[in-house]
C-alpha cells in the first residue's frame, strides 16, 4: 500500500501531538500524580506510536512504543515520575521531532536508531520496577509462545477449521452451492510486530480489494483491540486469482506469510461436529498466552488506549482546548495564497471602477455610485473574511518556548520562570512562520544575558528564580509582542566603552548620545557583550538577526532597560502583508504608497519653521523636534524649480521615534494590494514593494521603517 499520499498529514499530526507531549510533559513535571496528563501523555504516544507504524517508519515506531511502555507503568502506579524519567522524555521527544524532520525533508525517517535513548528508557523502567533480571526470562517464555501457535497450526492450515456460528456457516454453504469460489485464507503476523490490528486492516483492505469477506476468525472487533496473537483467517468470496491474492497480501509489511486455498460445502455440512477440531489449536495457544502475559510489558498495552479514551470522553470539559482543535480544518496555504490572489484582483477592478466614476459626468452616474458602493462594501467584507482564514494564534509559535526556558535553566544553572499572556492574539499565517526566531533570540538572550545567577540575585535582594514574560496583544492594526526580564538590565555605559573600542563611534560622539541610542548599537551585526561565546549566546548573531526579521515583515523593534531592574524589547508586527490602507502621495508626478499604520500625522509646514540641528533640517512640532526627510531627493528625483513657501510633511512613527517626509502632493486614502518587486528593485531599501492602481498605473510602496 502506498502511503505517501499521507505524509503531509502525517507531518502535521506529528508535531501536533510532538507539542501537545511537550506541555503535558511540562505540566506532569509540575504535578507528577496528575493521573488525566498522565492518560493523555499515554493516548498521545499511542496515536505517534499508531502513525509511525503505518507509514512503515519503524525506528519511530520503536521509540514510540518504548514511551508508551513507561507511560502504562506510570498510569498503573508502578513508577513514579522523577526529573530524570522528565529528562529522558524529553530527549525522546527531540529524537522524534528528528524523525519528523527528516520525513519532511527526504520522506524518510533517516538512519539514527537512537538506540542509546531506548536503552535509558527500558533502564530506568527496570530499576523502577526492579526488574535488572526479568529480561532474559521474559524473552525465553516470548519465544516459547512464539512457537507454540507455529506447532498447533503445522497440521493444516487455520482456515480450515474456523471458530463459526451456525449463521456463517449457512452464508459459506449458500455462497458455495450459488456457484461462486470461496477461499480460505491465514495471515501470520511478524512476532515483533508492535501494531497487528493496523497490520490486519491493512490485509482486510487488500482482501477486499478482490472480493467480499464473509467470515473472520477472531471478529473484526477483536482484531481492531487487538485481542488474537500473530495470526488470523478469514473465508472470502472472490473470483480473483490465489496466487496474485497471496502476493498482495504477503506485500503488506510485517506479514511474514499467508496461506491460501478453496474451501467446500461439504467442510460446512456438519454443523455440531465442527466445534470439536477448533479446540485442539485453541488449546496450545491459551497455554502460550499464560508465560507470554508477564514476559512484555507491551501485552496489555493495545487494550489501554480504548480504556484512556473512555477516561478522556468523561473528563472532557477538563481538557482546556480540545474542542477547538475538533473545529479546526486545515487547508493548504497554497489554497489561501491563490483565494487571496482573487481577492486582490478583484479589488483591483474595484479599484478601477472607482477612478472611471470619478471621471464620468455627474449625469448618469448616481446608479453607478451605488454600485460602486456595493461592489466596495461586498469586497471589504470578503476581504475580512479571508483575512480571518489566514489569521492564526501566536500560539503555535509560542508554544515550544516553556520547554526551552526550562532546559536553558538547567543548562545555566538559573532558576527562571516563563509566563506568557496573549497566547491566542491572532496574526497573519505568513508573519507567524517567520516571528519564531526573533522571539526565540529575544528569550535566549533573556535566559543568558539578562536573569543573574541565583548568587546575585540574593545579594540584590531579588528573588532566586528569575521572571521572564511574553505578552502579545493587539492594538489598532498591528500585533504588540513584549518580551523582557526581571534581570540585570542593560549597562548603557558598557556598550558605549564597547562602541568606541570597536571605533564605530568616538568619545565626543558618544558623549551626545542618549541612553536609548546607545542601547540600539546592540542591534548592529556582530555587536555582543557576551564575555564568552558558549553554544547559547556570545556570537553577536542574535539581536541584528532579530531587527533584521522583524523589518521585513514590515515591523520594528525596540527595547527599555533600566539596570538593576530588567529590560523589554517591545516587537511591533502589521496584522497582515497582503492588502493594507495605505495614503497615496505624489513627487514629480509619480505616485507612492505609505502604511496608514505608519502615519502619526500630516501638517503643512512654512519654509521658514524649517530649522537646522547639525546641519540637518527639523522642524518644531507641538514640543517634539522632528527631522525632515526629502522623498525626492532619496528617490534621486529631479529638482523642483519652483520654490514654494510651504512643504507638505507626512508625519511617521516608529515606535518612539518620528520623522516628516516631504511630499509635493496628497492624493487620498485607499486599500491597495502588496506586490512583492521580487529581484526587480532589490538594491533600494526605500522600497518594499508595489501595487496596481484604478488606472492601471503602478505604484511604488515606500519602507517607513529605513528612513530611521
Amino acid at each position: 500500500m502506498d502511503v505517501s499520499q499521507y505524509l503531509d498529514v502525517f507531518i502535521d499530526e506529528s508535531n501536533e501531538h510532538i507539542q501537545t507531549l511537550s506541555d503535558n510533559i511540562m505540566a506532569l513535571e509540575q504535578e507528577p500524580d496528575n493521573s488525566d496528563t498522565v492518560n493523555e501523555i499515554f493516548r498521545v504516544a499511542h496515536s505517534l506510536k499508531g502513525m509511525a507504524g503505518t507509514m512503515g517508519f519503524k525506528k519511530m515506531q520503536h521509540l514510540t512504543h518504548d514511551m508508551e511502555n513507561v507511560f502504562q507503568e506510570v498510569r498503573n502506579d508502578n513508577v513514579k515520575v522523577t526529573s530524570e524519567l522528565i529528562d529522558i522524555l524529553f530527549n525522546c521527544l527531540d529524537a522524534i521531532e528528528a524523525y519528523v524532520d527528516n520525513v519532511k525533508n527526504t520522506s524518510n525517517e533517516g538512519d539514527e536508531d537512537n538506540a542509546v535513548l531506548i536503552q535509558k528508557l527500558n533502564d530506568f523502567l527496570n530499576r523502577a520496577m526492579g526488574k535488572e533480571t526479568a529480561a532474559p526470562a521474559a524473552n525465553e517464555a516470548a519465544a516459547s509462545a512464539q512457537n507454540a501457535p507455529a506447532d498447533a497450526s503445522s497440521d493444516a492450515p487455520l482456515y480450515t477449521h474456523l471458530n463459526m456460528d451456525d449463521n456463517d456457516k449457512i452464508k459459506v454453504v449458500e455462497t458455495l452451492e450459488g456457484g461462486n469460489t470461496v477461499l480460505g485464507i491465514t495471515v501470520h503476523v511478524n512476532h515483533d510486530c508492535l501494531l497487528k490490528a493496523a497490520r490486519a486492516f491493512l490485509v482486510y483492505k487488500a482482501i477486499e480489494d478482490a472480493g467480499d469477506i464473509l467470515v473472520y476468525d477472531p471478529s473484526s472487533s477483536d482484531v481492531e483491540d487487538e485481542k488474537f496473537e500473530f495470526d488470523f483467517s478469514v473465508l472470502v468470496q472472490t473470483d480473483a486469482n490465489p496466487d496474485e491474492l497471496k502476493a498482495a497480501i504477503e506485500a503488506v509489511s510485517e506479514i511474514d506469510s499467508c496461506e491460501i486455498g478453496p474451501v467446500t460445502a461439504e467442510m460446512y455440512h456438519e454443523g455440531e461436529a465442527q466445534p470439536a477440531p477448533s479446540a485442539a489449536p485453541q488449546a496450545p495457544a491459551e497455554e502460550a498466552n499464560a508465560p507470554a502475559a508477564p514476559a512484555a510489558p507491551a501485552a496489555p498495552a493495545p487494550k489501554a488506549p480504548a480504556k484512556a479514551e473512555k477516561k478522556d470522553d468523561k473528563k472532557a470539559p477538563a481538557a482546556k482546548g480540545k474542542p477547538v482543535t475538533a473545529r479546526t480544518v486545515r487547508v493548504d496555504i497554497e489554497k489561501l495564497d491563490d483565494l487571496m490572489n482573487q481577492v486582490s484582483e478583484l479589488i483591483i477592478a474595484k479599484n478601477t471602477l472607482v477612478s472611471r466614476a470619478n471621471s464620468m459626468e455627474s449625469g448618469g452616474g448616481v446608479n453607478f455610485s451605488e454600485q460602486i458602493e456595493y461592489l466596495e462594501r461586498i469586497t471589504t467584507n470578503l476581504h475580512e473574511s479571508v483575512m480571518k482564514v489566514r489569521m492564526v494564534p501566536i500560539e503555535s509559535v509560542v508554544n515550544k518556548f516553556p520547554r526551552m526556558i526550562r532546559d536553558l535553566s538547567r543548562r545555566l544553572n538559573k532558576p527562571m520562570d516563563l509566563v506568557m499572556t496573549g497566547e491566542e492574539t491572532e496574526l497573519d499565517r505568513t508573519v507567524v512562520d517567520q516571528i519564531g526566531d526573533p522571539l526565540q533570540h529575544l528569550l535566549r538572550n533573556s535566559a543568558d544575558h539578562g536573569i543573574e545567577d541565583p548568587d546575585v540575585r540574593r545579594k540584590e535582594g531579588k528573588p532566586e528564580t528569575g521572571k521572564i514574560w511574553l505578552n502579545a496583544y493587539q492594538e489598532g492594526n498591528n500585533v504588540i509582542i513584549k518580551v523582557g526580564d526581571d534581570g540585570a538590565g542593560i549597562d548603557a555605559e558598557a556598550i558605549k566603552g564597547k562602541a568606541i573600542e570597536r571605533g564605530i563611534v568616538t568619545e565626543e560622539e558618544a558623549d551626545k548620545l542618549t541612553d536609548k541610542e546607545i542601547i540600539n548599537f546592540l542591534f548592529m551585526p556582530s555587536f555582543s557583550m557576551a564575555k564568552k561565546i558558549t553554544d547559547i549566546s556570545g556570537r553577536g548573531v542574535g539581536l541584528d538577526v532579530v531587527k533584521s526579521n522583524v523589518e521585513q515583515l514590515g515591523g520594528d523593534v525596540e527595547v527599555e532597560s533600566t539596570l538593576g531592574s530588567g529590560s523589554t524589547f517591545t516587537v511591533r508586527l502589521p496584522l497582515t502583508l497582503a492588502i493594507i490602507q495605505a495614503l497615496m502621495v505624489e513627487v514629480r508626478e509619480e505616485k507612492y504608497a505609505i502604511a496608514l499604520a505608519s502615519i502619526q500625522n500630516i501638517e503643512y509646514i512654512p519654509v521658514t519653521d524649517i530649522k537646522y540641528v547639525q546641519a540637518k533640517e527639523v522642524i518644531y512640532l507641538r514640543g517634539s523636534v522632528i527631522p525632515l526627510v526629502h522623498l525626492d531627493k532619496i528617490l534621486d528625483c529631479e529638482e523642483k524649480e519652483e520654490q514654494q513657501e510651504s512643504i507638505t510633511v507626512v508625519v511617521v512613527k516608529k515606535g518612539d521615534s518620528f520623522v516628516g517626509i516631504v511630499v509635493d502632493n496628497l492624493i487620498g486614502q485607499q486599500e491597495i494590494v502588496i506586490k512583492s518587486l521580487g529581484k526587480v528593485i532589490e538594491d533600494n531599501k526605500h522600497i518594499s514593494g508595489a501595487t496596481i492602481l484604478g488606472d492601471g498605473e503602478v505604484a511604488l510602496i515606500l519602507d517607513v521603517n529605513s528612513l530611521f
